[in-house]
């Protein structure tokens, strides 16, 4: 029998589009199955002290431990002294002093790790604290309740996204029975619940429905802000308990907040290896300052006060935990500067992703540190601080670089920090050593390259 030449043509152009759509599917498994899900935990108001792996003794973090024992620990991560510049900084990889505009915003134009994320396909969920909608100030489009899919999250579960964080008795609704908005609902009769196991809830549910494909989970904790609350696990928790009308509450539940931020994240853990995750995910554990005031911590004999909010190490140096099962070295540190900055490249370098220069980033990847290999180290960090963003930097505003050892700000003080961590003692340049001059010289070049105009509105 003849079989026409058309017909012949025609069936092997339709064989090869069919083949290939299979080679590009099958490709496209292979490639996502190598993507390692990426699980960001951010602590609220935590210093490196609190951490027993980093020698902290007042409070239990054994899941923690374990993370860092079969993992990697970084010694010298440093944030923000505050909450939201440390969240801008985090998200757009980007120095505050070219995107914080007002405290609780950020700009809707900025680009986030989270959708790059999205865009190369990962599932994206957002739980915890928000605060980024401008609600405080009433900013535009404050009640905005698509701004966590906007900036690259499919699904999220949120505290403080376009209300404020107490009701209209001024009771604080973060921890028990809480206010909390899922995917653009408002939740607000949770009597008898807890936001932190809410948030945990959902995370695990999240992970379980997406374990088919690669997921990013960034988890920015509502503890350990305070009020300092009893959680579930104090003795005298109340569940019908309406929320606190002090915004401190009392120091002495500290430590049971502390402890069971540790037990969420052993939660968490706990599902990934249940779902066997374990080994194809990437824990990210940090935080986003120092500890609040009143809070005193212990390392050993040696009491540390907290300094949220100070620009002094007690208010900046922060804990940076990663576990990656079978890839991370066990037991491993790092003394790798790093800047919150520095998560928006790691995450591209561990999807694989190459930014052109439109994101204008200042952050440098630690992904190599985290795999053995030498790779760009920083040798400073610069930091512009103000609280309250703004287009007048001048005003309430500091400005500084530094390294392991020496810290310079705007305005000429110079410090060593290794030996003087509260900066208390300015080193005048006539007693700077010839070492300690060109670092100075140094850190003042890096100010001036940062030094243009803003034009944030």
């Amino acid at each position: 029998m003849l079989v026409s030449t058309d017909y012949t043509i025609n069936f092997f152009i339709k064989y090869w589009i069919l083949s290939l759509l299979i080679h590009l599917s099958l490709s496209s498994i292979a490639q996502d199955s190598n993507r390692p899900n990426i699980v960001l935990i951010m602590a609220d108001d935590l210093g490196y002290e609190c951490i027993n792996s980093y020698g902290g003794t007042s409070y239990k973090t054994p899941f923690l431990t374990e993370l860092a024992v079969s993992g990697m620990q970084f010694e010298n991560t440093h944030s923000q002294p505050i909450c939201t510049p440390s969240r801008v900084k985090l998200m757009t990889g980007r120095s505050n002093k070219k995107n914080h505009v007002k405290f609780g915003f950020l700009d809707p134009k900025e680009k986030t790790f989270s959708q790059v994320l999205r865009k190369e396909g990962y599932a994206t969920m957002i739980a915890g604290k928000w605060q980024l909608n401008g609600a405080e100030a009433k900013l535009k489009g404050y009640q905005n309740l698509s701004r966590p899919n906007h900036f690259g999250f499919d699904e999220f579960i949120l505290w403080q996204l376009s209300t404020s964080g107490r009701d209209s008795t001024g009771r604080d609704k973060r921890y028990v029975n809480p206010r909390i908005n899922i995917n653009g609902e408002v939740y607000e009769d949770n009597q008898g619940k807890y936001s932190a196991d809410m948030m945990v809830n959902y995370i695990n549910d999240f992970m379980e429905r997406k374990k088919n494909q690669p997921f990013l989970v960034y988890y920015p904790m509502i503890l350990t802000h305070c009020p300092f609350d009893p959680t579930p696990h104090s003795k005298d928790w109340d569940p019908s308990d309406l929320g606190s009308k002090s915004y401190k509450g009392n120091a002495k539940y500290f430590g049971d907040m502390v402890s069971y931020m540790d037990f969420s994240i052993g939660r968490i853990v706990k599902q990934l290896d249940q779902l066997g995750l374990r080994e194809n995910t990437i824990i990210l554990f940090t935080s986003d300052n120092g500890t609040d005031l009143p809070i005193v911590s212990m390392m050993d004999n040696t009491p540390v006060v907290g300094g949220k909010g100070s620009t002094t190490d007690n208010g900046t140096h922060v804990p940076l935990i990663v576990n990656w099962k079978g890839v991370i070295r066990p037991n491993s540190k790092s003394d790798a500067m790093v800047d919150l900055s520095d998560f928006f490249p790691t995450l591209c370098d561990l999807v694989g992703v190459k930014l052109d220069s439109s994101f204008d980033l200042d952050g440098v990847s630690f992904y190599p540190q985290l795999i053995g290999k030498e790779g760009p180290k920083r040798k400073w960090i610069h930091t512009w601080y103000n609280r309250d963003g703004g287009s007048n930097p001048i005003s309430n505003t500091r400005e500084w670089v530094r390294n392991e050892t020496y810290k310079f700000y705007v305005g000429n003080k110079f410090y060593n920090v290794k030996k003087d961590p509260q900066e208390k003692s300015v080193i005048q340049f006539n007693d700077m050593t010839p070492l300690e001059k060109n670092i100075r010289k140094e850190f003042i070049e890096v100010l001036q390259s940062y030094n243009y105009l803003r034009n944030l509105k």
